[in-house]
């Protein structure tokens, strides 16, 4: 990472934090209600804390796929918790909350920061190859 990318990696490592943080807080809410549930914000909690730490010491692009998939993984898993329920986890659709919809769109901001930190030196990917005309231009 260049030192430009400084103000996006901040975001993201904001956002990432910000999660764990509030997934740690709901555990024991979401063990009260089933083991799989409670397990699951744990985990999140603590793999958001390891991309935290990996973000901070080592920002690399393992880390930003990694950031991205599993925010991306965290907003698609509330959209269905909300809508039609997580088989085994939580089966019954859950009611929209205030504290969730403000995380997921903290999530959100960081899942954009992260893929712009990936894509922003990769124009290529994005634009098609166009072959270099041969000489000088006179």
């Amino acid at each position: 990472m260049s030192r430009r990318s400084g103000g996006a990696l901040n975001v993201v490592i904001v956002a990432c934090a910000v999660s764990a943080g509030v997934h740690a807080a709901l555990v024991p809410d979401h063990l009260a209600e089933g083991t799989g549930a409670g397990l699951a914000f744990l985990g999140s909690a603590i793999v958001l804390a390891g991309l935290v730490a990996a973000l901070t010491r080592r920002p690399d692009k393992a880390a930003l796929i990694g950031t991205i998939a599993l925010l991306a993984g965290l907003i698609g898993s509330y959209a269905a918790a909300i809508t039609s329920g997580l088989p085994l986890l939580h089966p019954m659709p859950e009611p929209v909350e205030g504290l969730a919809v403000f995380t997921k769109a903290v999530e959100a901001v960081g899942l954009l920061a992260a893929a712009h930190l990936l894509l922003r030196d990769r124009p290529a990917l994005l634009l098609p190859v166009l072959p270099r005309p041969k000489g000088t231009l006179t």
